[in-house]
């Protein structure tokens, strides 16, 4: 097959989206199928780049640090056409989304979404939610995604909202994969995590917790520094290192400061991508109280790394973390530190047998497999849909003339 993307998000701008667009590109071309990305210029993206198409784009909206198309469908088109896309794959729900929905309509292709977002947790950044209310984001959500084949959703709680928001297309469960080997890393020696946890201030018998991700409100980050005064009264030889930027660091800083705890937390900024896999090695537990997840590709990289997860709970991460040997979760934001410490206390050892078993599941050759599957299924979908719509149209065209001329039968 020769499939088309289309994201507004994508590297160089880094997310779990871009992250899950990359790898999914990369599984389908090991399964023999051409993948090729049609997404926004960035200034910061390279000259020279294999399979992908840049449309003109502006920054979004309160998203200074991501992009969207403004136009570029003639062009899209016309390079689409020439290559004879069988399928058209979209990944966001703005500029290019559109964009991908109006090029399949013109190609008489079919066109399959991911909801990667849970645009309701995000709310905040538009005029302070003053602005769009949850009802225009359903509203919105179920005409972009009712107009397409088929929808991939990363979890369950995808399909209960988009269910919720009245779409009514096939939908099926895909959860975003992981590259496995990437974070196994076998050749990353203790020699090596003992000394980055120097670099970080840690000693061997500290307690290194770490927290890495966007640094964003919706992330919740904030939860977990609240309550960390609690896990030092009891552990004090515990330490939260939080990797990452985003828009919310500077009041994170702040609350840490508040909270008395600039000793016992620290801020490492962004990492290069091959050296997350050391600082999951190096740390000792993962935590997030992310309640916006609707895959969360760090517990899957955590667990890939052999590190134990104290996370909030939803359906999701519910299934992911469903051995105590893995780690642990938690319902409310209060409840982080006590399950925290019970956990530490327990002294569970990660057991290497279900984290292998785990990782097949998470894999993105697994991953890669259901989305390949997933299409075919859509595309004789689309093939029969557009028989019967096709029949449909006759069969009126035919009335009609019979009605305007009785003696033609």
């Amino acid at each position: 097959m020769r499939i088309g993307f289309f994201t507004d998000t994508y590297f160089p701008q880094v997310s779990g989206v871009s992250t899950s667009i990359k790898t999914l590109k990369e599984e389908l071309e090991k399964l023999g199928h051409e993948v090729y990305i049609f997404t926004t210029t960035d200034p910061d993206a390279d000259e020279f780049e294999k399979d992908i198409v840049r449309m003109p784009s502006v920054p979004f909206v309160s998203f200074k640090d991501r992009r969207i198309v403004v136009r570029g469908i003639f062009f899209a088109y016309q390079i689409a056409k020439e290559l004879q896309l069988d399928i058209i794959h979209t990944h966001t729900e703005f500029g290019a989304g559109f964009l991908g929905k109006m090029v399949a309509n013109r190609l008489h292709v079919p066109v399959i979404h991911t909801y990667h977002t849970m645009y309701e947790d995000y709310l905040h950044y538009i005029a302070n939610g003053k602005v769009v209310r949850p009802s225009h984001v359903k509203r919105f959500v179920r005409i972009f995604v009712n107009h397409s084949t088929g929808v991939i959703c990363p979890s369950k709680r995808v399909v209960e909202t988009l269910a919720r928001y009245g779409v009514d297309i096939p939908m099926r469960i895909i959860p975003t994969g992981i590259e496995v080997e990437r974070f196994k890393r076998p050749e990353i020696t203790l020699t090596q995590t003992s000394a980055l946890r120097r670099e970080l201030g840690i000693t061997p018998e500290q307690k290194m917790i770490l927290s890495l991700s966007r640094v964003s409100y919706e992330k919740n980050i904030q939860a977990i520094v609240r309550e960390f005064s609690k896990v030092v009264a009891k552990e004090p030889a515990a330490r939260l290192v939080i990797v990452g930027k985003g828009p919310y660091q500077e009041a994170l800083r702040q609350l840490v400061v508040a909270e008395k705890l600039t000793e016992v937390v620290q801020f490492t900024g962004e990492v290069p991508n091959d050296r997350v896999a050391y600082y999951y090695r190096a740390a000792d537990y993962f935590v997030s109280a992310s309640s916006s997840e609707t895959q969360g590709l760090t517990y899957a990289e955590s667990i890939a790394s052999g590190t134990q997860c104290v996370v909030k709970g939803n359906d999701y991460l519910d299934q992911l973390i469903d051995d105590e040997h893995l780690g642990v979760t938690f319902t409310a934001d209060e409840e982080f530190a006590s399950t925290l410490l019970a956990y530490m206390e327990q002294a569970i050892p990660f057991d290497l047998a279900v984290q292998s078993q785990k990782l097949l599941e998470v894999s993105a050759e697994h991953f890669g497999k259901q989305v390949e599957a997933f299409y075919c299924d859509m595309l004789k979908y689309y093939e029969t849909q557009c028989k019967a719509e096709d029949y449909e149209t006759t069969t009126r065209r035919k009335i009609k003339l019979a009605l305007k001329n009785p003696e033609n039968k």
